[in-house]
């Protein structure tokens, strides 16, 4: 459970870090299977259901910056983010009953791991309210070397800042963040293996490549209290199959069909690059301004 203190910072800074949420073996678990499904990359030729590569990928050398939707692909995953380690805290931050929204694993390989630009998630899947948050459960040592997530405190009280280009395309990043943010007050959330950051789905944040020795592979999770309904059917439809579906996403509690509705601020998202839903490293992609540079970008100016 989390102190007292941990939930005054939450909701102070809009983000934590806990140490020790998983244990040696469910970490041992979770790296088995890993091990497993980035060998199965081997051959594939392009982005699909399951892998998100990077641009330098190939099929004789995969480079995965991400794995899509974990729980849909072994039930280890429901087994993880159900355990006390990770919901108890989930329920006094947001309540008894709480919802998946969607889960992905995010590999920065040593060397080449994609960055991400700032951004808020709350720019992606607005909800009837902002009672939501991530866990990002680190696979590896986070340290400042190998592209930890950074988040700027306070920032979940603040506005919601525009993702869109200015052709009014949305591109999942904030243009010009440098100017607009005083990024200087920018926070890394470091921690061992097993540790665990929970951050506000306002939360402005983002991370670097990682051009260290050493892969930093986060396995993320999205929640909302279960009396948040999502506002957006572009992307909601891809998260839930059906009403059945939804109310299967439960991870703790009850289900409710009693939205709560609270003025807090949105801005939609959309039209989407090239006229679909895609994962945040292609429609960031669409951007013109990139703070963290590309791994091309940086390598080439070395």
């Amino acid at each position: 459970m989390l102190t007292n203190e941990q939930v005054a910072a939450f909701h102070r800074d809009g983000f934590i870090c806990v140490e020790d949420a998983l244990s040696a073996a469910q970490l041992a678990r979770i790296n088995t299977w890993l091990e497993g499904c980035m060998g199965r990359a081997h051959g594939v030729a392009a982005s699909n259901e399951v892998y998100d590569f990077e641009d330098t990928h190939t099929p004789d050398s995969p480079r995965i910056r991400r794995i899509k939707d974990p729980v849909a692909r072994d039930p280890l995953f429901w087994e993880v983010v159900r355990d006390p380690g990770v919901s108890a805290p989930l329920t006094q931050l947001l309540g008894p009953n709480v919802r998946l929204f969607g889960s992905k694993l995010n590999m920065k390989s040593a060397g080449y791991g994609a960055p991400v630009e700032w951004h808020q998630d709350w720019a992606f899947y607005p909800h009837s309210n902002d009672e939501g948050l991530a866990v990002g459960i680190m696979l590896d040592d986070v340290t400042a070397e190998n592209g930890p997530l950074m988040v700027l405190p306070g920032s979940h009280k603040g506005p919601i800042l525009n993702h869109h280009n200015e052709d009014g395309i949305f591109i999942g990043g904030i243009e010009d963040a440098a100017h607009k943010l005083d990024l200087s007050k920018a926070v890394p959330i470091h921690g061992s293996a097993g540790s665990m950051s929970l951050h506000h789905v306002r939360a402005i944040h983002g991370s670097a490549l990682n051009l260290s020795g050493r892969p930093r592979r986060i396995l993320f999770y999205e929640l909302f209290a279960a009396h948040a309904w999502p506002l957006w059917s572009d992307v909601t439809t891809l998260k839930y199959r059906n009403f059945e579906h939804y109310r299967d996403m439960m991870i703790v509690g009850e289900h409710s069909n009693q939205p709560r509705m609270e003025a807090v601020p949105v801005r939609m998202p959309g039209p989407w690059p090239h006229g679909k839903v895609d994962g945040i490293f292609a429609i960031q992609g669409g951007g013109k301004q990139r703070h963290f540079g590309s791994f091309k970008e940086t390598v080439g100016a070395m």
